[in-house]
């Protein structure tokens, strides 16, 4: 079975209710039992929707989505190669962070995030 990296923008798309919210709905919906969310990204979407003083929205996805995935870290000897990989290919920590966990899990990222073009032939991407 595939499993599959879910990118932050893939999640805030759907709860800040943007353009593409049907088309990342139905590839999650497609997808149950393969997805996979980072520490990161989780507390990335924390950080956002709190700020937007959208605490309700948080806790209806912790309650609804985080039952249905795996959460994933990095572990601690392979941050290292988180600065590695931005420096390389010139991307922000949390792409890179992404791409480390991706590659040390062997999972495909699915995301929109068009940066993730620059480790396409280092990890699966998948773009939405």
């Amino acid at each position: 079975m595939k499993r599959v990296l879910v990118d932050t923008n893939i999640f805030l798309e759907i709860l800040l209710n943007q353009v593409k919210k049907s088309q990342c709905k139905l590839f999650l919906n497609d997808h149950i039992g393969q997805l996979f969310i980072s520490d990161f990204s989780l507390h990335s979407i924390g950080v956002i929707l709190l700020k937007h003083k959208n605490g309700k929205v948080f806790e209806k996805f912790i309650d609804d989505v985080l039952p249905a995935i795996s959460i994933i870290t990095l572990s601690k000897d392979k941050y290292i190669e988180v600065i590695k990989t931005a420096i390389k290919f010139n991307m922000d920590f949390d792409d890179a962070y992404q791409a480390c966990l991706s590659i040390d899990r062997e999972m495909e990222i699915v995301t929109m995030d068009k940066d993730f073009k620059k480790v396409e032939g280092v990890t699966k991407i998948k773009f939405l």
